[in-house]
Formats: C-alpha cells, sequence, structure tokens
C-alpha cells in the first residue's frame, strides 16, 4: 500500500520522517530535518511523507517561502521533492505533489511555486517555467507555477 501523509509537528509520524530525513543521502534531507526540529515549519506549512508498505519512502515540503528570497513575493512552494531511489520510476513523486496541491487548494491558494534545476520532470506535472531567479544560497534555478483549485470548482 502506497499513501501520502500530510504532517504538522503534531503528527506521531513528524519524528519518524525528521529521522529519516537526516539520513537522506541528498543535502536537503538533514537540512529540512533541522528546520523540522527546530520548529520552523508554522501556520499553514506542512512536510508530506511519502509511505510505501508501512515505510517512508519519500518526502516534500509546504512553505511560504523557498529558496528563492522573499522579495520576489511568490508564496507558497513545494520543495525538497525527494523520492529514495530504489522507488524511482513509479511516479511517486507525482502523488507527493497532487497531496499537496490538494492541501494547499484547501488553504485557500489558487497557484504554487517550485524551484529546481531539473528540466523536464515537473512540467509533466502540469508546472511552467516562469524563468530563472538566484536563490538564497548564490545558485540560479528555475521558477516554475502551477495554477490549482479546490477539487468541487473543477469541472
Amino acid at each position: 500500500m502506497t499513501e501520502v501523509l500530510i504532517l504538522s509537528k503534531e503528527r506521531p509520524e513528524w519524528e519518524s520522517l525528521i529521522r529519516y530525513a537526516e539520513r537522506c543521502p541528498w543535502r536537503a534531507g538533514p537540512y529540512m530535518a533541522r528546520e523540522m526540529r527546530e520548529g520552523k515549519y508554522s501556520d499553514f506549512e506542512r512536510v508530506a511523507a511519502l509511505i510505501i508498505d508501512g515505510r517512508i519512502a519519500g518526502f516534500c515540503n509546504f512553505t511560504a517561502h523557498d529558496e528563492l528570497p522573499p522579495e520576489y513575493g511568490f508564496s507558497p512552494f513545494i520543495g525538497f521533492v525527494y523520492v529514495e531511489e530504489a522507488a524511482r520510476g513509479h511516479r511517486y513523486s507525482q502523488r507527493m505533489l497532487e497531496a499537496m496541491e490538494r492541501y494547499a487548494a484547501g488553504c485557500g491558494f489558487k497557484r504554487v511555486y517550485l524551484m529546481s534545476g531539473e528540466k523536464g520532470l515537473y512540467e509533466k506535472y502540469g508546472y511552467t517555467p516562469i524563468g530563472m531567479y538566484p536563490t538564497a544560497f548564490g545558485a540560479r534555478d528555475m521558477l516554475f507555477e502551477k495554477q490549482i483549485e479546490k477539487a468541487e470548482e473543477r469541472s
């Protein structure tokens, strides 16, 4: 069984996701784990855990700001999209994105943003490239946007 859990710090799976992200071979995992431990997620911000057969196999987050400096005015963001290597190729990233998009729509947002250096990945999930922007880490990444709506508004 596969599911995506949207977590706040009150959920019991929060600590398990922190431990998983701390061991992640991608540098964003330990960074996200540190933010989770330090209580950086507040208000509407959440993390998602990809659960496959009862164990965590990936994650992403939903935050007001990502690596794009806040002065650009884009918000909210889906970020840190990660699926462990053994689980790749099954569109689990898409499942996590869709779960976060539904959550964002439920919070009243009409669009979500994503920063990435990946080419061709997010476009197939309905994201439109807006342009290259400087990141808070001194690099440049593509900013993507996706219009979202509540399920009952779809025709």
